[in-house]
This record gives C-alpha cells, structure tokens and sequence, in this order.
C-alpha cells in the first residue's frame, strides 16, 4: 500500500525529505517500488513510442456471445436458424442486427459489423487465445498456458509500459481474461489490474486521527506539493522518482477516480444497471489520460455468453445493459471528438451454432464468430464480409484473428513488421505471419 505517513504532513509543514518520499510507490512486494518498477519496465522498452496518439477498448463478451442474435439475425432464414429475438432496423439502410439491441442500431453509423470473422477453434480458452494472440493453440483447453503476448501487452511492449507523459499504464485490464498477458515479452508488459493489488497501490494511506476532513487531506497534499517545489527535492530524484510521484499524486490518477465524472453523465451509463456503464466510462477517462489499451469483460448472470439451453430469456437479460452502455459510449466518444482516437472492438471467443439445439440454445461454433467495431479512425457505417444464408460460414473471404490484430496495428501505429527477441534470443514478429489489414476499414 502506497503511503504518505502523516508524521511528515504535520500544518507547519516541515517537509519530506528523500527517505520518506521514495515510500511513495512502495508495492509491498520485497521493497519494491513503484519507481524501480517503472525503471525496468522502460529499460525493457524500446526506445520511443508509437507515432500515434490512439487508444483501443476490447469489449469481451466472454463465453462465447452468439453472431446471429447480435449482429447477423438472419431474419429470412429458417425459424430454427433466424435470431430467436427478432431483428432491428439499423442507421444503416437496409441492414439490420438483432432485436435486443435498438440503441446500437442508430448508431450503426459510427459502427462496421464484420460478418465474415471466424477461426474454428471452438474451444472457450483455445478461441479466447487465438482472438486475443492471432495464433491458435488448442492446448488451452486441457489447461495448457498461453505461448504467445496479447494485444495488449505488445501495445505496452513498443509504447513503454507507461505514458511518458502522464506516467499513466499503457496497458490495463479492469476485468482478467485468458491469455490477456505478455507470455514472453516478460512481466514489466502485464497489464495494469485495476481488480488487483496494482490498483490498490495507488491509494494513499494517511493515518487518518491526523485528518479532520478530506479538505484536511488536500490541504496536505497541496502543502507537500508546495513543499517539494520548495525544497527543490524534485531535482534531486531520477525521472522513474518523479514520474511515480506524479501518478500516484498528479493527475493520471484521478483518471481512475470515476468521482471526478460529471454525475449526470455517469448516470446516464449506468441507466441500464450492471458494472458495464462505469467499466466503459472508465475506459473512456483512462483512455483520454493515455492508456493505450484497456480489456473489460461483460457477461450476463446466468452463465456468460455460454448459453446452451434456453437462450433467449438469458439473452432478454444480457443484452439491454449492453446495448444502453455501448451506444453512450459511442455518443460520449463523438460528442467529445475522440471518436477517431478510440476504437472500439466487440468481440467474444467465437459464434454459437447456426442451428438452435434441443434444449432451446445455442453451442460454441468457431467456424463463424462475433464482431463489431467502432471508431479508432477506421472507415464506419458498413458490413464487412458475409456470411452464408443460414449463419453457418463467411460467404466472403474469411477474416481471421491475426486480421483483426494486423488492423489494431494500424490503429495503434505500430508497425506490422516489428521483431523482437525471445527468451531464446530468437527474433519473433509480434505480428503473426499472414495477417492482413481488413481492408474495407482502412
């Protein structure tokens, strides 16, 4: 736990000298602190960062949310194959998605439903790694670990683990997937878990009989700010020093602080219930403070996106607080011009069954899987691919994994032809071999 002991905070403000400085940033992991950390993480970085100033948000429907009743309904199919909650009409003339999801129809506009996504790895951990990795690795199912960085992590790995300029993480996770770590670009490129002890590390701890009220509080901490550009002290700390000090007391803090929020517009996120409207509003903060890349995770109460029997009451449940929270997110993005920063991507481990099975539901299917994306200045207002009549198959050329990764390249700046060392000194691309850009967004 992070600390500013309040000895040192006295009202004749006598100062804090290094020793006590240098407690700011403690992690309680072996006196490491959060400046050794930042320190390592930027010695593992290249140099330099991506040329630009660009963000992704990966929305995971986790357990396998299915394409048709989302964003393929089919409704000229047969009733066993068509979405089993009806189909709406979107912003988009002639095309439609499905019935539980009105709000993100009028803003089909500022969304690409792809249609032709698929992998056919069908397994719940087998398709999470090859969604979040580009590369398939079935071994997951029987519990194998993953062999291969996220999207996340590499982001981290070639931006710097933290923003240089706000000393906020590149790269955080406010819910933990599979395969959603840096294998073996090493553990300084893990995400930043907002869930964890890493979070935690950034809440001050002030013995509170010191404190009258929280204004005593930033009357403290205005004092100490004061007291260090005084002192000169800051000059005498390395740049890791300072940059701890600014994310725990400066403002890449507060990004995380969802108190600062207008309150009506936090409201207006969460009109629907569930934690999706604060998680994406979060998102939002963390990405205008410069995070990189952030992961969340929404699934229904019942059992996840995993909905084998009696599919549609679970998908009456699930799908409003989805459709509320994402189409404010997306108004919230435009209305504040970063709609061309921030990409949005709607994904899930794969599709479900084209054919609604005995017990009322749907079963995983890889062979055509979920996806949506908004914004990151890609090409909006259109269906990409296609998928057979009956939702079984892309009718058009597949788009697989590593082209989703290749097109969040794009997005990111990063290049496609990046190589980085192995633990065993061989060069790898992070960029599976064979990705292409999904050329319609681009």
């Amino acid at each position: 736990m992070l600390s500013l002991w309040g000895k040192r905070l006295r009202g004749d403000c006598e100062g804090t000298g290094r020793r006590e400085f240098l407690k700011i940033g403690t992690l309680g992991l072996s006196g490491l602190t959060l400046a050794k950390l930042l320190a390592a993480r930027s010695r593992a970085a290249e140099q330099g960062s991506a040329a630009k100033d660009t963000s992704v948000v990966w929305l995971w429907l986790g357990g396998g949310a299915t394409h048709i009743e989302t964003f393929d309904p089919k409704p000229d199919a047969p009733v066993e194959f068509r979405s089993t909650v009806g189909a709406v009409q979107t912003s988009l003339p002639g095309v439609q998605i499905g019935g539980l999801l009105p709000k993100m129809a009028q803003q089909a506009h500022r969304m690409a439903f792809v249609r032709s996504f698929a992998h056919n790895n069908s397994g719940h951990a087998g398709g999470t790694h090859y969604v979040m990795t580009g590369v398939d690795h079935p071994p997951a199912d029987a519990g194998e670990p993953p062999i291969r960085p996220s999207l996340g992590s590499i982001v981290a790995r070639v931006r710097g683990a933290s923003n240089p300029r706000t000393g906020i993480p590149t790269y955080v996770r406010l819910t933990g997937l599979y395969a959603d770590g840096p294998n073996w670009l090493g553990a300084s490129f893990a995400p930043f878990d907002t869930g964890g002890e890493a979070r935690n590390n950034m809440n001050l701890s002030i013995d509170l009989p010191r404190l009258d009220n929280r204004r005593g509080l930033l009357g403290q901490l205005d004092r100490l700010n004061r007291e260090i550009d005084r002192s000169g002290l800051m000059e005498g700390l390395d740049e890791f020093e300072t940059q701890a000090f600014d994310l725990i007391l400066g403002r890449a803090k507060e990004a995380f602080d969802l108190e600062k929020e207008d309150p009506r517009l936090r409201e207006e996120y969460n009109r629907a219930g569930t934690s999706l409207g604060d998680q994406l509003l979060l998102a939002r903060r963390l990405c205008e403070a410069g995070v990189g890349f952030v992961t969340l995770h929404y699934a229904n109460s019942y059992q996840s996106w995993d909905m084998h029997e009696q599919i549609k009451p679970q998908l009456e449940q699930a799908c409003p607080p989805l459709d509320h929270a994402v189409s404010t997110f997306l108004e919230d993005l435009a209305q504040r011009g970063l709609d061309q920063k921030i990409l949005l991507v709607i994904t899930g481990e794969f599709g479900r069954t084209p054919r609604i099975n005995g017990s009322a539901g749907r079963d995983h299917w890889g062979p055509l899987c979920t996806l949506a994306l908004a914004g990151g200045g890609l090409r909006m207002g259109q269906v990409v691919g296609e998928s057979t009549s009956k939702a079984e198959l892309p009718k058009t050329a597949p788009i697989n994994p590593r082209d989703l990764m290749a097109t969040i390249f794009h997005v990111l700046g990063i290049s496609p032809d990046i190589q980085l060392l192995d633990p065993a000194g061989r060069p790898q691309y992070l960029l599976p071999p064979g990705a292409q850009l999904i050329r319609e967004l681009v």
